[in-house]
């Protein structure tokens, strides 16, 4: 992996859309890449998985009309007119019934909030859209920002499950920069959506954007090793040996990782006790997201939000409603996520026991549904998929580009203090990374 003469060598590891996307940046400029990836396969949590007969992305994603990192990569893959895009529905399951809560009237009209919380609950909302500085928010709880500006009421009844439906119990632990971010895209997607909740999707799915994707990676000369389990990571001050479990031994001149920060000092034990300590103390989400493959719908709402306690997933995702069913054979596809902390007990619950937990739920959410309408149903795991950004995450805990080692660069989700965590964002990242990171050689002494 010396690279050609004269060809500075980059090792990326990590065969997501974040270490593609890096791969493509210094691809185009010249420099010889390879991309380094533990599964058969590149995409991370943006792959496929067969459900049933059927595939579909592993993990839910949807296309925002302002996602303008993702959808100029679309169209530089030639897959702008592969976009299906179409006006959806929100839903909420509160107090044992299913309300729509999709436009101003149905917002006005919300049963379990009185018109003064409905007000308050409005003016966060608007409020929160208005800021610009978030940089302030990060000194804040969001459960204290969110109490104060709307009200015990509606933060129990509407702001805290939602918060526990994305963090689990670790939204004690989150600033107000979190929910700012979610507000913000949302707001951001209706302005380019005229005022429409309108997404949109790739025909075939996620699968079919990373096959396009790799395939213009290998056109432009970046080699990717499938099934490579980097075990550690030496600067040699000249260059880096990366070393496999499979007995690979690697050279490259500059390598980045793009993997979780807790993975980084086991791999690189060179660096620095507070730099590794720095890293370990990110504190990330997990995930347990079932697929289903359905007879029939369940409802019409794109998302069903769940504020009533004992329901074993945090919402319902009704991926057909607005995806296309002839992609299912007529069927529905539906995802229900829990989100985790890495101490969850729920972690240890057996894909049969979360199956009956789960078709228990719908069966007492859904009237009209019976769990023979169920045809196929897929447990996927992941356990590091949004880092938390905790109180001032910028300044004490934000992983710096360069690490204290020469020729050994980060580039991961958790450099992204003031986002979601979504395609269009870890895009972005990698654009500003590539970017920054060959500066940093650059100006480095040969």
């Amino acid at each position: 992996m010396e690279g050609d003469v004269g060809k500075k060598s980059f090792g990326i590891v990590g065969g997501g859309i974040l270490g593609m996307t890096l791969a493509l940046r210094l691809a185009e400029k010249g420099f010889s890449v390879t991309l380094i990836e533990s599964d058969s396969r590149t995409g991370g949590l943006t792959s496929s998985l067969k459900i049933g007969n059927y595939t579909w992305d592993t993990f839910y994603h949807v296309i925002l009309m302002s996602d303008r990192n993702l959808l100029n990569l679309l169209a530089a893959l030639g897959l702008k007119d592969n976009l299906r895009w179409g006006q959806t529905k929100t839903g909420f399951f509160t107090d044992g019934r299913l309300y729509s809560m999709s436009n101003s009237i149905e917002f006005v009209t919300f049963p379990p909030l009185n018109f003064f919380d409905k007000l308050r609950l409005g003016w966060t909302i608007f409020y929160a859209s208005k800021i610009r500085s978030w940089h302030r928010l990060e000194k804040v709880l969001v459960t204290d920002w969110l109490r104060g500006l709307s009200g015990k009421r509606t933060f129990n009844k509407i702001w805290l499950p939602l918060l526990k439906s994305k963090l689990g119990e670790n939204y004690l632990l989150a600033s107000a920069s979190f929910i700012w971010a979610i507000i913000a895209r949302m707001y951001a997607a209706r302005r380019s959506g005229l005022k429409k909740e309108m997404f949109g999707y790739v025909d075939g799915g996620y699968a079919a954007f990373l096959d396009r994707f790799q395939q213009s990676l290998d056109n432009i000369g970046v080699q990717t090793l499938y099934r490579t389990t980097v075990t550690k990571i030496t600067d040699n001050d000249h260059d880096v040996t990366v070393e496999s479990r499979e007995g690979q031994l690697l050279k490259f001149d500059e390598v980045i990782l793009t993997i979780p920060c807790v993975k980084i000092p086991v791999l690189c034990p060179q660096i620095s006790h507070s730099e590794s300590e720095r890293f370990r103390k990110v504190t990330y989400q997990g995930i347990i997201c079932a697929s289903l493959i359905l007879k029939k719908p369940l409802a019409d709402y794109y998302v069903t939000n769940i504020t009533d306690g004992g329901i074993p997933f945090t919402a319902v995702i009704e991926m057909t409603a607005l995806v296309d069913r002839k992609y299912f054979g007529g069927n529905s596809l539906v995802y229900l996520p829990r989100y985790v902390t890495a101490k969850d007990p729920f972690l240890e619950k057996t894909d049969t026991a979360i199956k009956e937990d789960f078709i228990s739920a719908l069966e007492s959410m859904y009237p009209s549904f019976r769990r023979t309408d169920c045809l196929s149903f897929v447990v996927s795991r992941a356990a590091q998929i949004l880092p938390i950004t905790t109180l001032y995450y910028s300044s004490e805990l934000l992983p710096p580009t360069r690490t204290s080692l020469k020729h050994v660069f980060v580039a991961n989700s958790a450099q992204i203090p003031n986002g979601t965590m979504n395609v269009n964002e870890i895009i972005g990242l990698a654009n500003r990374k590539s970017i920054e990171i060959l500066s940093c050689v650059s100006m480095a002494p040969n």
